[in-house]
């Protein structure tokens, strides 16, 4: 199948890149948004978004008159929806099948986006058009939501359009180099569908094309997502045991990891971004009686900011007996926002939940985040620089392992603030020699003080 024109709906971390690249690889790109402020940016040539790279390939985009934005679709040979799927807390009428776990709701994907896109489409759906659905979805989402919205044109799917799912599988700080190696799963409600997506990709993918059908091929994008959570989950747990035996996390999660077969991941502040920490519960929500194993696995990782919040009271505590005290009044900065290091997502970020826990125990926090510094969020003072946040503080929490922030020097430090606690929740700044310049540092995973008993 032959394409000539393409529409995106949807010009957010996946969407701009992914109209960019084919309109760079010689289609007619309409790239759609519904959010007028993203529209204007584009339009005033500038970018809401940052991914290395993501700047020169958007302009070339423009720039070869192959890439148009706006705000309403239009015809196309296919349309890619590659909007947020976001999650929600479970509404009351829910409370008999889901119930709740340690005051926690299960949360429902939120498809209004998709549903939205996919009616937006229908005025402009003709017949022999392929329709691709890209955003993260619970399995037959696409058979189920997607299909009979279209349907609704008159056409059949798989009949008279091809419809497929077609997950994106790439790496925040690496969209553009993964988008074209990786390998790309085509889930296709009938076989030519699968074959029609597999023609559209592989106008510029390199890496392997695998047809499936489009439940298998949802399955497969949270199964990978899911696979991850509950390693990150075991990993928080490690870190909780470590601390309460007298072990440090890091040094034992290096030696376990000798073993041929043995890959544990890295404990931290929690799990954030737009997959990890919501696909899971794509699975949970459509069958949330098989799935304990993924539920609680959420819940551990939803749960390690308040470990923070318990490590940093500590910290600030009596340092021979490991009492905590208020943190009233306490000056802290904050390092890193983002859900992940050197990028400027701060979608579910853990970050900055911790931010917000501190808070409610009445710190005065100052958070700094490298990588978007005209940060606005509600309710958190966000400066710009790094120097602004480590002015006056009585303690300095690294909470995402930035390139820039883990190169702090105990001296550059001890240059730049009067703090002498410093609390390093993701070993980024472990094997300086921070008690010659005069710090105690504490360590997520690692047993410092004795506790109380």
């Amino acid at each position: 199948m032959n394409f000539t024109k393409l529409c995106v709906l949807g010009l957010g971390y996946i969407g701009l890149p992914t109209a960019s690249t084919f309109a760079t690889h010689g289609l007619q790109v309409v790239g759609v948004d519904v959010n007028p402020q993203v529209i204007s940016t584009l339009c005033n040539g500038g970018l809401h978004i940052h991914e290395p790279g993501l700047r020169t390939l958007v302009e070339a985009a423009v720039k070869s008159g192959k890439l148009t934005v706006s705000e309403k679709p239009e015809e196309a040979d296919a349309f890619i929806i590659a909007v947020p799927t976001p999650f929600r807390a479970a509404p009351t009428r829910y409370a008999d099948r889901f119930g709740e776990y340690d005051g926690q709701m299960y949360k429902l994907a939120d498809m209004r986006a998709v549903t939205s896109a996919s009616e937006a489409i229908l005025p402009v759906l003709r017949k022999g058009n392929l329709v691709v659905l890209e955003s993260t979805s619970p399995p037959r989402t696409t058979v189920d939501l997607v299909a009979p919205i279209l349907e609704r044109s008159g056409l059949k799917a798989g009949v008279d359009f091809h419809l497929v799912y077609s997950p994106e599988r790439v790496l925040p700080g690496q969209i553009l180099r993964e988008l074209i190696e990786n390998a790309r799963v085509i889930g296709g409600i009938t076989p030519a569908s699968a074959q029609a997506g597999r023609d559209l990709y592989a106008v510029f993918v390199r890496g392997e094309i695998v047809q499936t059908d489009a439940t298998t091929a949802e399955m497969v994008k949270l199964m990978e997502n899911t696979y991850r959570d509950v390693n990150i989950a075991i990993a928080n747990e490690f870190a909780r045991l470590a601390e309460r035996f007298g072990v440090d996390v890091w040094e034992a999660i290096g030696l376990a990891n000798r073993h041929p077969r043995v890959r544990i991941l890295s404990p931290g502040p929690g799990v954030g971004g737009h997959c990890i920490s919501v696909d899971p519960w794509f699975l949970v929500e459509a069958a949330p009686d098989i799935t304990p194993l993924i539920y609680t696995a959420r819940n551990v990782n939803d749960a390690q900011p308040h470990f923070v919040l318990d490590l940093v009271k500590r910290a600030l505590g009596n340092p021979s007996t490991g009492s905590g005290q208020g943190l009233k009044g306490k000056k802290i900065a904050a390092l890193g926002l983002s859900y992940k290091p050197d990028v400027d997502d701060l979608r579910e970020s853990p970050a900055v939940e911790v931010v917000h826990l501190l808070q409610k125990e009445g710190a005065l926090v100052k958070a700094f985040e490298p990588f978007k510094t005209d940060a606005d969020l509600p309710g958190i003072t966000a400066v710009s620089s790094l120097e602004t946040a480590l002015k006056d503080a009585d303690a300095v929490l690294l909470l995402v392992n930035h390139s820039g922030l883990r190169a702090l020097t105990p001296e550059k430090m001890a240059a730049l603030t009067p703090a002498r606690i410093l609390i390093d929740t993701v070993n980024g700044w472990a094997g300086k020699d921070w008690q010659a310049a005069g710090f105690r540092i504490f360590r997520l995973g690692v047993k410092q003080i004795k506790r109380e008993t």
